[in-house]
């Protein structure tokens, strides 16, 4: 046994954890330990490992490109994003911060003290006009000037350099192609004037632009500045989560309380949570009862009545009373580890309208360095004295005015924002492609239990077959049943147990998905499901149990049939009362122009009974999953967009072949799975919600490229000079890189605008 350097727990050398740096081999109980362990030893390099031994680090606007450590994305220049979600909240975020907030104050102070010099000149003070014309006042312009481009705008060179050898131009290389050419030709002037022709001199002094170079690089400053705090407010909603989870738990062994960490606790173990503390991770309740504030979980703010048998969620908070849990989940498969791990993947997807820019942008910096090069060269030969002084300038200010951020974070920064505002409220997203494909859906096709109802059916009815007893048929119904996880199933066992039912051994169980189930109960057959599910068998439904059902029927509830050695023995009523919200849900979705259809494998009576009074436009009942399926592939092909909504097992085909698959989170993992997103509460009015963010965060997208696109289709010409004939006007490069951070700001503001929108 080994001890755990982070938590001081015991481990088993053979089964943790392990990490082996300089020749010792670290155990730990969990990757939260080893995370942890990273963290405080930064300098280890790793030997070997078990699992990933290393942080993966991700770009946000290139998802593809991964690297072992915070570096920078040799596409973009970008610096990279933690792609494991434990480190969404790291110390590396604060210090990229940090240093961009230390370079933009201390850039800023050396420019404005450079600008008041420059001012002053244009100004005509004459205290300054003597010495204006010294060689010591060009000297301390270089001086001022030289730490802002070199340390503080360092970066943008580095950046620039890599996409230079890596044949992947970006908006650094166009940022400092601008400022070295600005700084470069000014820093020359300064220490060898004599090498300039006399056409480039005013009153016998050569124009600097330190200045310029100075001012682009702390705008630029700025434009990162905001961005990285941007970027840090899109994932406080994750971090908030982080924070939320618990971190230690009251553990019962041997009928004795223990307190322990969260990474120490296993499947089965037993807790005790008192009122006011967080569940510590997923589970179920197996005594007591009380109320549970799951909003950071679901969005939704009133808390809900949990009782034995229950399922609780981790890191929810326990308001009213003291209950014993059983731990189902630990580690990443707990719900709220999940939720990090999708919001974060959707956040780094790339919806299909960033493909648009993306090819833009692969053209967009090559021709903007030729219209550049094309500008100097039109303005060195045809333009005004000092012919080389305007040439240089306009070229400069094109380089600037187009780099394209802006155009780079129209989609990622609203992608991001959206998704997070989606988690908040209980909506999680698979991926960036969702958003975009949810703003065109034309139709809604939903399941009926557990989507439009409660999903929570009891038995209100039994019914028996003469010469079959009530107690025979709760015994055989019970016995089978309890080996289905099928909502329908759960109602029967209960109520068969309150019936004091006496369970049987079952043999060659077989459960076949949308029709029913069967199994050998003392030497006998059994077979429980619909209608057809008997008849299929040949076996003949008596007149009195039909006519009793179609009652039930009515009253929409739904009938299961129990045969034993091929006779109906009797049948159960079950009802399944619709959700408090499915009509405001179903009435809101019409309102937004979808039409709605209902896809069941309930019987005809059942579902046009509840489809007439929920006013559904379609009803299509006793499907299975396969005529499912086929009802979305006939309407895909007719040409409509389609978004189904479902929560068991058998809706994954149909969830699967939808353009969009709408997962309860009430229901099935591989419902959930199947689908594009999930909603946590399992409440119809989280569709409504998904399709609000849709079109707001597109609305958002269109709204960013705008703002990108005018700013470089109007502004290169500008910065290129063609005002200048009609009226004199040219664009100074530290202008120029005013609008292009304008751009940026712009585009980054407007994204997080949407953290305002009501869903």
């Amino acid at each position: 046994m080994a001890l755990d350097p982070i938590c001081g727990m015991k481990v088993d050398e053979q089964t943790a954890l392990f990490l082996e740096t300089n020749g010792i081999t670290h155990y730990f109980c969990s990757i939260h330990c080893r995370e942890k362990f990273f963290k405080i030893h930064r300098n280890l390099e790793p030997v070997r490992g078990s699992e990933q031994t290393q942080a993966l680090y991700t770009c946000p606007m290139h998802p593809e490109i991964k690297h072992a450590g915070p570096v920078d994305c040799p596409k973009c220049g970008m610096h990279l994003e933690p792609l494991n979600p434990g480190m969404s909240e790291t110390e590396e975020d604060s210090h990229l911060i940090k240093l961009l907030s230390l370079k933009f104050w201390i850039g800023l102070s050396l420019t404005l003290i450079l600008m008041l010099f420059m001012l002053a000149e244009m100004l005509g003070i004459q205290s300054l006009q003597s010495f204006s014309a010294s060689k010591l006042f060009v000297l301390i312009q270089f001086i001022l000037a030289t730490p802002v481009v070199l340390w503080c705008g360092n970066t943008f060179f580095i950046k620039a350099w890599k996409s230079f050898l890596n044949k992947n131009l970006n908006m650094f290389s166009l940022i400092a192609l601008g400022i070295g050419a600005s700084y470069g030709y000014s820093s020359v002037a300064v220490f060898f004037p004599n090498i300039f022709p006399d056409t480039l001199k005013k009153m016998g002094k050569i124009d600097l632009y330190f200045e310029a170079a100075a001012a682009i690089t702390v705008l630029v400053l700025l434009g990162q500045l905001m961005e990285a705090k941007a970027r840090h407010l899109t994932s406080q909603a994750i971090t908030a989560l982080f924070k939320y989870a618990a971190k230690n738990a009251h553990r019962i062994v041997n009928n004795e309380e223990e307190d322990v960490l969260i990474e120490a606790l296993a499947k089965g173990d037993l807790l005790r949570v008192r009122p006011g503390e967080k569940v510590p991770l997923d589970g179920i309740i197996i005594e007591g009862k009380s109320n549970i504030d799951e909003s950071m979980i679901s969005g939704e703010p009133m808390p809900l009545s949990k009782k034995t048998g229950d399922r609780v969620i981790g890191a929810t908070i326990n308001q009213t009373g003291t209950f014993l849990m059983r731990v189902e989940k630990i580690g990443a498969q707990t719900l709220l580890a999940q939720i990090i791990d999708l919001v974060l993947k959707s956040q780094r997807s790339r919806a299909p309208i960033q493909k648009t820019a993306d090819r833009v942008s692969s053209y967009f910096v090559p021709t903007v360095v030729l219209i550049s090069t094309l500008t100097f060269v039109i303005w060195a030969v045809w333009g005004p004295e000092p012919r080389l002084s305007h040439a240089l300038i306009n070229a400069i200010a094109v380089l600037i005015i187009a780099c394209p951020c802006a155009l780079g974070l129209a989609t990622p920064m609203s992608i991001m924002v959206g998704v997070g505002i989606g988690a908040q409220s209980g909506i999680l997203i698979k991926n960036a492609e969702i958003i975009e494909q949810a703003e065109k859906i034309t139709h809604l096709f939903t399941d009926k239990t557990g989507t439009l109802t409660e999903g929570s059916p009891k038995v209100t009815a039994c019914i028996t077959d003469t010469g079959s007893t009530e107690t025979e048929l709760i015994s055989l119904a019970a016995s089978l049943e309890q080996n289905s996880e099928h909502p329908l199933a759960r109602a029967i066992v209960e109520f068969c147990q309150n019936q004091h039912a006496v369970f049987q051994p079952v043999q060659n169980f077989e459960s076949i998905t949308g029709e029913g189930i069967q199994g050998n109960i003392a030497d006998k057959i059994v077979l429980i499901g619909k209608r057809r599910f008997i008849e299929k068998q040949g076996i003949e439904i008596p007149t009195s149990i039909e006519q009793k059902s179609a009652q039930w029927q009515n009253k929409q509830e739904t009938s299961v049939w129990v045969s034993s050695n091929r006779k109906v023995i009797g049948a159960f009523a079950i009802s399944d009362p619709i959700k408090e919200t499915t009509p405001e849900a179903i009435k809101a979705l019409h309102t937004m122009g979808l039409k709605i259809i209902m896809l069941t494998g309930d019987n005809h009576k059942t579902a046009e009974a509840l489809g007439r009074r929920l006013k559904i436009d379609e009803i299509h009942a006793e499907l299975n999953p396969k005529d499912k399926q086929d009802f979305i592939k006939k309407y895909k092909e007719k040409g409509a967009i389609i978004m189904m909504a479902g929560d068991g097992i058998n809706d994954a085909p149909a969830l699967a072949q939808a353009d969009i698959g709408i997962a309860m989170g009430t229901g099935t993992d591989v419902a959930i799975e199947s689908a594009g997103i999930t909603l946590v509460h399992g409440d119809l009015r989280g569709i409504v919600k998904a399709l609000r963010l849709s079109r707001s965060v597109m609305k958002n997208i269109r709204q960013n490229l705008f703002f990108a696109f005018i700013y470089n289709t109007c502004g290169i010409p500008i910065a290129a000079g063609i005002l200048y004939p009609f009226f004199g006007i040219l664009l100074s490069p530290a202008i120029a890189a005013a609008a292009m951070s304008l751009s940026s700001v712009s585009v980054i503001w407007n994204s997080l605008n949407l953290r305002k929108i009501r869903l």
